[in-house]
């Protein structure tokens, strides 16, 4: 295993229309799981850490990422229910959602210590207690031991408080590299960030950026019609893992010249995911075609 991915698998109830009372479908989703399906997609040696339900869509996550080629060796069972998050998708496709997460399974986790390369970390989990004092734990642990670790909060309006901000700050001395959109820069501060070695930022309509000691580039977005944002920036995280992981030497260290590589292989990549309905990450296949 190459990438392992740490955080919730939930369901997102997407809608069928516009409207506040269209019909909602049921979509495997959450952060991290969208990060590990994707990676999977693009070819990474990809594995999930995380306490899935039992129940109907608790099993339909643990298939999917079989069905993915992802491993699910550190994926753990428990009786309480599945997250749910209420999808609501605005005219220019743009998602944001309604979370409903007390005594689910995912906040139960007791996470495992592996010995893999990189780690990844973000979203609701890391907001819910007890499992984001665990997930936090388990972070350190392995940074202390060499793996290069990827975060990305992914903030949601529930948990964007100063308490929350608090946290992920005590975390950036750990992180390799932190994806962020313009909007939680803001949150966490720019000066914050100068001591994580890579930041990574999703910036919309233009595109992408990185700051690295040595580099610091943007690569614009690649043009498509939105059918909405869900997964974008998953996928856009797990694209970066997938290329990190097959680089040698450190991600601090790779040329502005590699750097562009992997922001335009991202950007093509997010690009597909949007241009679907739901968190439908492309294939690496699918990617190289639109490169």
């Amino acid at each position: 295993m190459d990438i392992m991915v740490c955080g919730e698998g939930l369901v997102d109830l997407v809608p069928r229309g516009r409207g506040q009372l269209a019909d909602l479908q049921p979509a495997l989703g959450g952060g991290p799981f969208n990060v590990a399906v994707a990676a999977g997609r693009l070819g990474a040696d990809v594995g999930f850490q995380s306490r899935l339900s039992k129940d109907a869509f608790g099993c339909a996550l643990e298939e999917r990422l079989t069905e993915e080629g992802v491993d699910t060796s550190l994926v753990q069972r428990g009786e309480e229910p599945t997250t749910l998050a209420v999808c609501n998708i605005a005219d220019d496709g743009s998602a944001t959602y309604s979370f409903y997460t007390e005594g689910t399974a995912d906040r139960f986790v007791e996470p495992a210590l592996a010995d893999v390369p990189w780690a990844c970390f973000g979203t609701v989990s890391l907001a819910l207690e007890p499992g984001a004092s665990r997930y936090a734990a388990l972070l350190k642990d392995l940074a202390a031991r060499g793996t290069k670790v990827a975060l990305d909060p992914n903030i949601r309006p529930f948990f964007a408080t100063a308490e929350h901000r608090e946290f992920l700050l005590s975390l950036l001395p750990h992180v390799t590299l932190l994806k962020l959109s313009e909007e939680e820069v803001d949150f966490l501060g720019a000066g914050a960030l100068e001591q994580v070695p890579v930041v990574v930022t999703t910036r919309g309509a233009d595109g992408l950026s990185v700051r690295t000691a040595s580099v610091s580039l943007e690569v614009p977005p690649v043009n498509v019609e939105v059918a909405d944002t869900i997964g974008a920036g998953d996928t856009v995280m797990a694209a970066l893992l997938t290329l990190l992981a097959e680089r040698d030497g450190t991600a601090a260290e790779l040329s502005a010249e590699d750097w562009r590589e992997i922001l335009q292989f991202a950007a093509a990549a997010a690009a597909i995911t949007v241009s679907r309905t739901g968190a439908q990450p492309p294939t690496r296949t699918e990617v190289e075609a639109r490169l």
